[in-house]
Parts: C-alpha cells; sequence; structure tokens
C-alpha cells in the first residue's frame, strides 16, 4: 500500500503525464496551467519547467519560453531536448549566435540529432550561412525523413539561396507531413509572391492564418500579397493586425509602411518606418524605403542622408544604390548620382541579358573605333539619351544604336551616319558596347553641360505638308497627352482628359489628341460642351512611332502633355510644349523649377500639392488665356523686328553660352528667350552647312566671354598692362572674324537682310 507522499508523487506523475497529453493534442492553455500546478508542487521539476517554456514558445512568448527553458537545463546540463529546444526559441528572438551554440550542445548530447539539426539550420539562416543551413536540414532529413521542420528550414535556406522552385517543394513536404503547419503555409506565401503567384500567395497566407490566428508573419505576407493586387485596404488591414499581434516586430512595422507608401500616404509611412528602425537600427531595407517616401514629400537632402544609412548597412544592393543615384540626380548632383544610378544592371530584375564578346565601353578615347548602344528603358529616354550620339561622333567614334524597333524610323534623322540595327540582327563588327543611359555618365555631363542643342530630331518634311492641310490654319492648336502606361511606375503621373476641359473653353483653342492606346478611350466620354479634335485611325498607325506626331507638332501651337514619350519627342524638336508634371516627379525634371536643361522649349507645371490636378491647370489656364490675348490687347513685349539670318544665327549661339553661365531667374529667362528665337531658326535647321558655321561661331563667341572676363578684372584692379592691351586688341580681331561667319550665313542661307560694318581705313 503507498502512503500519502507515494500518493502524491504518483497523482502528480499522473497530472504531468496528463499535461504533456494535452500538449500534443494542442491544448496549450490548459497543458500550461497543469504544467504550473506541477512546478508548484515541484519548483525543481525539470521536465515541467522545460515544457512550460516550450508552451511559452509556442504561444508567442518566446523570451518567456527561454528563461524557462534554461532554468531546466541548470537542473538537469544534460537535457538534450532542453538545449533544441532553447535553439529554437533563440532563434526567434533572432539571437543567432546563440541559437547555433545551443544547437551544437544539443548534437554533442543526443543520437537522435534531427531536431537539433533542424534548428541548428534555423540559426544558420539568420546569420546568412545559407548553404551550411541546407547542409544541416539535409542531415536531419537523412535521420528523420518525416520532420516537417527539417523541411520547412530546408525551404528557407533554399529560398534565400534564390532556388525557388526547391523551396517551394520543400514547404510543400513540411505541409504534406503536418498538415496544420501554419508557418510553412506563410513561408510557402511568401515564395509564390517571389513567383508573382499573388492570388495563390494570398491563399497560402489565408492557409496560415486559418491554422494560427496570431502568426504575425502570415499577416504580413496576407498584406504583401494583397498590395500587389491593389487591394490596399485590406493590405493595409492585414498588416495593421501583424502590428497588433508583433508590435515588437521591425519587419511588421516595415511592411505596414510598405502599404502606406503604395496608399501614397506618405507622412504616415514614414512613421512606420522610423518605427521599425526604433526597433531595430541596423534595418537598411527599412532606412531605403524610408529615403523613397522622404523623396516624395520633397526632402530630398533628408532622402539621400537616409539612403546613405541604407547603403552603408548593405553596401551591395543594387536597388539602394539606384534609389541613392535618383535622389541624388533629382537634386542636380549629377556628379555623384550618375554613377550610382549604373547599379541598375546589377538588379537581376533589370539586368541586361545580353553579353557581348566585345569590351564594354567605360568612356576611354576610342576616336576611329565603332561603339555599338544599345537602349534599354522606354521610348521616352531613347529619345532624351540618343542627343549623345552626336557628341559620339564629334569624337570621331563610329556609331552603332540598337533602338526600340518602332522608333528607328524616327531616329534616322538625328545623323545620316549612325548605323541603325535590330537586336535580332547579328551583332557583329563593333569594337565596343554600352548602354544608351550609361553615355551622361561616360560623357562626364554635370547639370551644367547636359547637351540642349535642339531641334536634334526632324519630322518628314512631306508628312508635315500632309498633316497641316488635314489640320487646317484655324485656331490656336493645341495637341494633347496626358496618360503613359498602366504599369506601377506611372502612378501619379497621368490625369483624366477631362481637366483640359477649362482649356478648351477659352476663346479659339483647338485641343487635338496625340493620345495614342491606353488613355484614348476617355474621349468617348468627355464633359458636356468639351471638343477634342481625334486625328483618325491612320495618325501613327503601323509600325513607326511617332512618325505622325512629329509631323503634327510641327503644325501646332504648343503641346501639352503629361511626363511621357511625348513630352520628350516635343522637347527633342524644339517645340514649344507645356509639360505637366506630379509632385515629385522623375529626376530628369529636378526641383523646383519651371524649366528644362534637356529641353529648351519645354516648360514645366508642376503640382504644389499631392494629387491636386486642378490648381496645375488652373495656372494653365490663366497662362494661355494672357497669351491668347497678348496679341490683341498690345500688351506683349516682344517685338517682332526683322534681323539677317546671321545675326540670328550669332544671337542664338550667345544665349546658349549664357544658358550654361547663368543660373536662377536671369538662367530661365536666357531659356525662354532662346526658345523663342530656336522656334524662329528651326525653318532653316537642315541647311546644308549652317551646324558647322554655327559651332564656329559659337566658339568664337565663348572667346569673346572670356576676354571680356579677363579685362574687366583688370580694368576692376586697375591693371592696364600688356596683357590688358593684348586683350583689348584681341576682341576687335575676333569680332572680325565672327562677321565674317555670319556673312557666311547670310550667304548660305540667301538672307534677304544683311549686316553691313564700316571700319576707318588706316
Amino acid at each position: 500500500m503507498n502512503g500519502p507522499n507515494e500518493s502524491q508523487a504518483a497523482n502528480q506523475q499522473d497530472d504531468f503525464k496528463r499535461a504533456i497529453e494535452l500538449h500534443r493534442q494542442g491544448d496549450l492553455p490548459e497543458a500550461e496551467r497543469i504544467y504550473a500546478d506541477v512546478l508548484r508542487r515541484q519548483p525543481a521539476h525539470a521536465d515541467a519547467l522545460h515544457l512550460l517554456g516550450l508552451v511559452a514558445v509556442q504561444t508567442g512568448r518566446a523570451a518567456r519560453g527561454v528563461d524557462l527553458i534554461r532554468q531546466s537545463i541548470e537542473l538537469n546540463p544534460k537535457f538534450a531536448s532542453a538545449h533544441s529546444n532553447l535553439s529554437a526559441a533563440l532563434n526567434e528572438l533572432g539571437r543567432y549566435e546563440e541559437g547555433l551554440a545551443s544547437a551544437d550542445r544539443a548534437l554533442a548530447l543526443t543520437s537522435d540529432a534531427a531536431e537539433a539539426l533542424s534548428n541548428r539550420a534555423g540559426a544558420l539562416n539568420g546569420l546568412k550561412r545559407h548553404e551550411e543551413a541546407l547542409a544541416s536540414c539535409d542531415r536531419a532529413i537523412a535521420l528523420r525523413p518525416a520532420s516537417p521542420e527539417a523541411y520547412n528550414n530546408r525551404g528557407n535556406a533554399l529560398k534565400e539561396l534564390k532556388r525557388l522552385d526547391e523551396a517551394l517543394a520543400s514547404y510543400d513536404k513540411a505541409i504534406e507531413l503536418k498538415p496544420g503547419h501554419a508557418e510553412a503555409y506563410a513561408n510557402r506565401g511568401g515564395i509564390l509572391h517571389e513567383l508573382g503567384r499573388y492570388d495563390e500567395a494570398l491563399a497560402s497566407c489565408d492557409r496560415a492564418v486559418e491554422f494560427k490566428p496570431k502568426l504575425a508573419v502570415a499577416h504580413i505576407g496576407r498584406g504583401r500579397a494583397l498590395q500587389e493586387l491593389r487591394r490596399l485596404d485590406e493590405s493595409l488591414a492585414s498588416q495593421d493586425r501583424a502590428v497588433a499581434i508583433a508590435p515588437a516586430s521591425a519587419e511588421a512595422h516595415f511592411n505596414r509602411g510598405n502599404a502606406l507608401r503604395e496608399m501614397r500616404r506618405f507622412s504616415d509611412a514614414l512613421a512606420s518606418y522610423d518605427k521599425a528602425i526604433s526597433l531595430d537600427a541596423e534595418f537598411a531595407g527599412a532606412y531605403s524605403n524610408r529615403a523613397n517616401v522622404l523623396c516624395q514629400l520633397g526632402l530630398t537632402n533628408a532622402a539621400i542622408a537616409s539612403s546613405e544609412k541604407a547603403i552603408a548597412l548593405k553596401p551591395d544592393a543594387a536597388e539602394m544604390h539606384v534609389n541613392h543615384g535618383i535622389y541624388l540626380l533629382t537634386a542636380g548632383r549629377y556628379e555623384e548620382g550618375l554613377p550610382e544610378y549604373e547599379w541598375r544592371y546589377r538588379m537581376p530584375e533589370l539586368r541586361m541579358k545580353r553579353s557581348y564578346a566585345q569590351p564594354q565601353w567605360l568612356g576611354d578615347d576610342i576616336a576611329g573605333k565603332t561603339l555599338f548602344v544599345h537602349s534599354e528603358q522606354g521610348l521616352g529616354d531613347t529619345l532624351q539619351f540618343c542627343r549623345y550620339l552626336k557628341l559620339l561622333e564629334a569624337r570621331g567614334v563610329h556609331v552603332r544604336l540598337a533602338p526600340q524597333d518602332s522608333l528607328k524610323a524616327l531616329l534616322r534623322t538625328l545623323s545620316p551616319t549612325i548605323d541603325l540595327v535590330s537586336f535580332s540582327d547579328t551583332m557583329t563588327g563593333f569594337d565596343y558596347h554600352c548602354y544608351l543611359a550609361s553615355l551622361p555618365r561616360l560623357l562626364g555631363t554635370t547639370l551644367g553641360t547636359i547637351p540642349a542643342d535642339v531641334p536634334y530630331l526632324r519630322a518628314d518634311p512631306k508628312r508635315v505638308e500632309r498633316w497641316r492641310e488635314r489640320i487646317g490654319k484655324g485656331g490656336f492648336k493645341i495637341g494633347i497627352s496626358w496618360q503613359g502606361s498602366t504599369a506601377k511606375v506611372d502612378v501619379g503621373r497621368s490625369f483624366p482628359v477631362s481637366l483640359f476641359a477649362g482649356l478648351s473653353r477659352l476663346p479659339g483653342v483647338r485641343l487635338i489628341s496625340l493620345q495614342k492606346n491606353e488613355g484614348a478611350e476617355q474621349l468617348g466620354r468627355l464633359p458636356p460642351g468639351m471638343k477634342v479634335e481625334r486625328l483618325g485611325e491612320d495618325f501613327d498607325a503601323g509600325p513607326d512611332a511617332f512618325l505622325d506626331s512629329a509631323a503634327v507638332m510641327e503644325c501646332l501651337d504648343l503641346v501639352i502633355s503629361s511626363d511621357t514619350a511625348i513630352a520628350h519627342l516635343a522637347g527633342a524638336l524644339a517645340r514649344p510644349a507645356w509639360l505637366v508634371l506630379k509632385r515629385v516627379p522623375d529626376w530628369r525634371w529636378l526641383q523646383h523649377r519651371d524649366d528644362s536643361p534637356w529641353y529648351p522649349t519645354l516648360r514645366l507645371f508642376r503640382q504644389v500639392a499631392l494629387d491636386d490636378w486642378a490648381t496645375v491647370f488652373g495656372s494653365m489656364e490663366r497662362e494661355l488665356a494672357a497669351m491668347i490675348d497678348a496679341p490683341k490687347s498690345g500688351a506683349t513685349a516682344r517685338p517682332e523686328v526683322p534681323i539677317s539670318w546671321g545675326e540670328l544665327i550669332d544671337k542664338i549661339t550667345i544665349l546658349e553660352i549664357k544658358r550654361d553661365k547663368l543660373a536662377g531667374a536671369a538662367r530661365a529667362n536666357v531659356v525662354n528667350e532662346l526658345g523663342l528665337l530656336m522656334e524662329t531658326a528651326r525653318t532653316c535647321a537642315d541647311t546644308g552647312g549652317l551646324a558647322e558655321l554655327k559651332d564656329e561661331l559659337k566658339s568664337v563667341n565663348a572667346e569673346l566671354w572670356e576676354i571680356e572676363d579677363k579685362i574687366r578684372e583688370k580694368e576692376a584692379v586697375g591693371t592696364f598692362d600688356e596683357e590688358f592691351v593684348a586683350l583689348a586688341r584681341s576682341v576687335y580681331k575676333r569680332n572680325d572674324r565672327r562677321a565674317a561667319i555670319k556673312r557666311q550665313i547670310n550667304g548660305l542661307l540667301a538672307s534677304e537682310l544683311v549686316e553691313e560694318k564700316l571700319y576707318r581705313s588706316y
């Protein structure tokens, strides 16, 4: 017969066994209650401490679990399972070095090493030693083929090694072995997300939440999938749930910030990123995305600083370097920004698939060699950067260009000696190659040296005449474009055509659609009384892009466009154009200015507040009304005075020099005047030999500018020495050369007016 103590011990053992069974069945609250009761009666019960700690880990209290499991190990240092579970708990807290050490201690104590190997893999994954983690998982699976945790950790390692299909198979195996494995479902959702299978990713995360409603990572994954599916309100709700479950999780706050950023709630997103950083001061992704929203808020210098911190933490992250480059370029810091922008070729999703036996050109002197230049980005980028090919030719380089096939016909007007090819052609017969958008860096572009001699593209004269006849001469003719692609990059750049309604009501204004494809359907639902003329089904039909658009622009008084290739085309043709920009536009439009150093004839109209197009269009309406009314009211301050062609070209070269040397309001005035004179000079731009004479004239005027600066310096300090006399004499000599070049221009263009000079003979 058992005594009282023996009876109590037996009852206690029965309770402990019942708690273990409840634990196995998943009744964690009741198992926890009984474990705690056993410990009240027997505080040194190592097994109860261990299992109570395990329940704490399984219910999201990993720190409490670590304390309890360590107490059990103090009582029984050779407790292999406790060391293994301590490893898992430490891993959950991100204390991977300690987790690895605990897993190694477990391995030294047990013959059944499968669980310890799996937890060791979890620690190695956290330490980014993924190859070792994979090997540890494979050893665990060899010992215990039915281990769902080993397969789950194996999937994690394969995911980081970018072996996504294998990772997916490992997660599927973990779920097959344990159908309610919430973590495997959540991880599986992450892989499906990376594979672009967002509906399936959402379904997998939903299953994870079904099995474990308080699994924060499942709510994070669910929110990410919903974000890609453009269900943004639901996405934010999921991320809010993740933060509520795991308020100390930097990852949860980071993903909440991503959802808010996608909703364009930039100030709220900034607060979430700041919270993530307060929880994890080395969270490079949070610093990087924080920089993005700072830029969107117009705080470019702060964005640059945050981006620098991200790169310091993760120096090999190509996307971070690219974004950093964009912020620097937005600030006009081209010398720093262009090299950073080159990191785009290291981004896996943007890496060029083209490789050639010939070396990539790095900017050295290759006069006499053939350079193969290939386009890489959108049509607008090609139109913007193709100007650099003429600079290469001026350096004696033979240029071969592979643009988008649809642009080849238009780009033939760039230079008759540039060889235009297709990527489908066999690429042979060149010495070097480079990317088109790399040319600004390779040719040393700064904000003050952007090559902006326009026009550098031309419309076909015969096509121009056909469209001029079709469009007619009446009214103030404005070509309009309002929408780019529907890709994510276009968010905030496009606007509805209905916003042009106010402009359409101005007396004499004719709106003519230049819109093709996406957005053109809006013409079928214009506001009452608004009229937009269409150019017919044959407008820019066929394989060649923009040939008709270019010709039509020559027949218009003004082009107004959103940030699309149409704006670049207008600028390249030197047509008067207004560009309508969101509050923080693409880097090439810089900040806080209404002109573009890339295109002298463009005027920029910017949003003052996020998504406030109404104010922008109101401003344009007032400007347009003043422009149209000015000739009637006599308010114009611009006299129409006939001058010789030589004098006009001379004036243009002087303004081009001033444009590169002046800043602020003075430069804006110069750019405005230059645009007006360029419009007049367009009619003779194609005359053979004129470009060479203009370049020579510009060189002489640049010399005169420098000489006058030196003369003024000496005069300011009263130094009238021999050098001063020589400088003064050089002025009239160069002016004689300048007059001779102007006479040549007058002769070349059969100028009706001829400038005469009369000097006393000595």
